[in-house]
Parts: C-alpha cells; structure tokens; sequence
C-alpha cells in the first residue's frame, strides 16, 4: 500500500506541478498581451509626433515660399496695370499656378476675407472704414491673402475693415474727482 500511497502522493504533486505551470503560462500570456497592446500605442503615439513634426517642417518651409508667391502676385498685378502681355509674364503666371498648386498639394488654404465679418484670429486690420447702420465689422478689401495649412494660421490675411456703428470704437472722458 505503501507503493500505491507514493505513487497516489506523486500524482498528486505532478498534478499540482501542472495546475502551477499553466497559471504561470496565462499569467506570461496575459501579460505579453498587455506588452503588445502597450507597443501598440506607443507605434501610435510616435507614428502621430512624427506626422506632427514633419507638418511643423513642411509649414516652416510653406511659410518661406509664400513670400515668392507674394513676389510673383506683385509682377502678374504690375505688368497686367501697365498693360503688358507677353510670353514672359505668361511664364510668371505658369510658375505662380505651378507653385500655388504644389503648396495647395501639400495642405495650404487661402483664407477668403472679401465680404466675410472681420475675425481677428484670421484678419489683421490695417485700415478701418466707418461705415453706417448696425452691425458687425466686415472686410472689404485684402491688402494682403492669409492662409492656413493643414487647418491651422500661417499668415493672417491682411486687412480693411468696415465698421457698423455699433463695431465702432467709442473713447470716454475720464475725469478726476
């Protein structure tokens, strides 16, 4: 009987040797499970500041070649006021479609202002007109476009506003008592 109790007690310990080792292999499971899902939005998170710097690159470099197109914008207005018609400001209308489409390409908006109430997040008021009536103030005239890009301000547009009466800015006597 002796035989049969070791061999029964021997059973037993295998038994509970096996119960350990497949606690153990959930527990190592459950926890590689906890590791993917960790890498997983760590490959997120950087994958999303990478896309974020290299929009913060890509604006910088948008910001530079914006005054080109401003340049280019001066010559077409220039030449076309003094009449001019020629194939070299065909070209210059060639080069500034050229680049305006490539920054359009690459996530650049102009900010319509002509006829929309004036917004000093995306306006920059540099001549204000008085108007009549009530009202809020509204552009009426862009000395210079804004943009955004990839929805956030670059450049403010640049700005004459009409006032309504009641946008007008009132000024008050102080007097000391």
């Amino acid at each position: 009987m002796s035989e049969e109790t070791e061999a029964s007690s021997e059973e037993h310990n295998q038994a509970e040797l096996l119960e350990e080792e497949k606690r153990k292999n959930e527990e190592l499971a459950t926890k590689l499970k906890y590791l993917q899902a960790d890498f997983e939005n760590y490959r997120r998170r950087m994958d999303k500041k990478m896309k974020d710097v290299e929009d913060f690159a890509n604006s910088k470099l948008v910001m530079r070649l914006l005054s080109v197109l401003d340049e280019l914008d001066l010559a077409i207005t220039n030449a076309e006021a003094r009449g001019e018609e020629d194939s070299l400001l065909d070209g210059i209308k060639m080069v500034y479609r050229s680049l305006y489409s490539a920054l359009q390409n690459e996530g650049l908006q102009r900010i319509e202002s002509v006829g929309k109430p004036f917004n000093p997040i995306l306006h920059e008021a540099v001549e204000r007109i008085p108007g009549e009536g009530e009202g809020e103030a509204i552009v009426v005239d862009e000395i210079r476009p804004g943009f955004l890009f990839k929805d956030q301000l670059i450049r403010p547009s640049m700005v004459k506003v009409k006032l309504g009466s009641s946008a007008t800015p009132k000024t008050e006597a102080k007097t000391n008592e």
